[in-house]
């Protein structure tokens, strides 16, 4: 598509990305720490695995499906409201796991974490496709990075205050932490104007805002949303239960040695899932920016079908288990990179909050699985069945990402560029 060229925003736009980073790194603890919790949770109650993992679920559809709400409070709003609000709900979140001494006071707690959570991560994403139409894929990456990999830093605090204080403890202090840190970068988001963005030279991006309503109606939407629902699940199910499957592996407290340190398996695969989850955002995002969206969800999507089948086949080794289950969030994070920036390509940004909103819902769909998930393999005995069902959704994947989006968008494109011209052939 010819490139449009727009007075770009000034240093500005990047002080927007950067207070959007921090929030997202503030309020990852509550999905990518859950994990750390779940033994100790069972262990002081009379609970099921399972019925924990509940809460886990709870917060995940929340958080996805209350997006497409939070898109029209930003739109209304702005971003700094919806963020401040976003924060105190976040912190107020594990302040109440910390006191919540049956199931659905846990349910409760994840609930309202959820809709921090979703106000924060929705906003955030919606700024970053906004300020940087021209480098969506690394924008967006960036900001998605925080959330993926924010807990890199404090993996090792939460763990060992577990360890020495309880989880009620940790709960308090860490909520507390997190939800000030998201109020106070709040402060500095502000949405951009017409005037303040570039669109790509390199990458086919739609000069009509779709509302909504009209993106709904396109059969491309829905090949997105079914992609999307496929490739997360896979994902969400280690995130969730990669404790859980370390320790049904019998590796979670074998030791691993690199000559000048040693840990065991479990928190460090953990601190490289959580690098490798954060690095594959703005990674596959900037390689989208310049390849395609199509060809790079292609690369990833049979990456990460490919790194699970492994996994479930070698994972009783500790350093197999390691290293492909980094393998694994590498190959997955991105997912919250190319859709966004495909949306906002495919639909225009003035809505790309409630769009993308929708499209997020998919995560919700997915966490829906996790419980089945455990469920299978308590059944099953294995995580065998498991590891290859998501692995053999996510190759289907990367295979409509060629055969099926990638034809839908050119017409798709097409369309418009048509509509266009008649447009103003009809002005002259």
């Amino acid at each position: 598509m010819v490139s449009e060229s727009v007075k770009a925003a000034g240093p500005n736009r990047w002080l927007q990305l950067v207070a959007g980073i921090v929030c997202m790194v503030a309020a990852a603890n509550i999905q990518y720490s859950w994990t750390l919790f779940v033994p100790e949770i069972v262990s002081a109650n009379t609970w099921t695995r399972a019925s924990v993992q509940v809460a886990f679920t709870v917060f995940v559809v929340v958080q996805t499906w209350a997006t497409p709400i939070v898109g029209y409070f930003i739109d209304k709003y702005g971003p700094r409201n919806v963020v401040l609000m976003g924060g105190l709900f976040t912190g107020l979140s594990w302040v109440l796991n910390s006191y919540a001494s049956t199931l659905p006071a846990l349910y409760f707690a994840a609930a309202v974490g959820g809709i921090g959570v979703g106000c924060v991560y929705a906003t955030c994403v919606n700024s970053a496709l906004k300020w940087f139409p021209d480098r969506r894929g690394l924008a967006v990456g960036l900001t998605a990075a925080g959330y993926g990999s924010g807990t890199v830093v404090t993996i090792l605090p939460i763990a060992a205050m577990i360890k020495s204080s309880g989880y009620h403890e940790t709960f308090f202090t860490f909520g507390l932490i997190q939800g000030a840190v998201i109020v106070a970068a709040a402060l500095f988001l502000t949405a951009p104007t017409g005037k303040d963005v570039t669109y790509s030279s390199t990458v086919a991006q739609s000069r009509r805002d779709y509302t909504l309503g009209e993106a709904l109606r396109t059969p491309v939407f829905w090949v997105m949303l079914t992609m999307f629902t496929l490739t997360v699940t896979g994902g969400l199910m280690a995130v969730a239960q990669l404790g859980v499957i370390a320790e049904d592996l019998g590796v979670k407290h074998v030791e691993v040695n690199l000559y000048f340190f040693a840990m065991a398996a479990l928190p460090f695969a953990l601190m490289l899932d959580r690098i490798l989850n954060g690095f594959s955002r703005p990674f596959f995002g900037w390689i989208s920016d310049h390849i395609g969206r199509e060809k790079t969800m292609f690369f990833a999507f049979m990456m990460e079908g490919i790194g699970i089948v492994a996994l479930g086949t070698f994972g009783h080794n500790p350093w197999a288990f390691i290293i492909l289950s980094g393998i694994v969030f590498l190959a997955w994070g991105e997912v919250y990179s190319l859709f966004s920036a495909t949306a906002a390509d495919t639909f225009g940004s003035k809505h790309i909050g409630k769009i993308y909103g929708m499209l997020y819902c998919a995560k919700g769909i997915a966490a829906l699985l996790v419980p089945v998930a455990n469920l299978l393999m308590e059944a099953t005995g294995s995580w065998t069945v498991v590891l290859y069902t998501v692995a053999a959704m996510d190759m289907t994947a990367a295979i409509a990402a060629l055969l099926v989006l990638k034809p839908l968008l050119a017409r798709h494109h097409r369309l418009n560029e048509a509509r266009a011209l008649k447009a103003r052939a009809a002005t002259v």
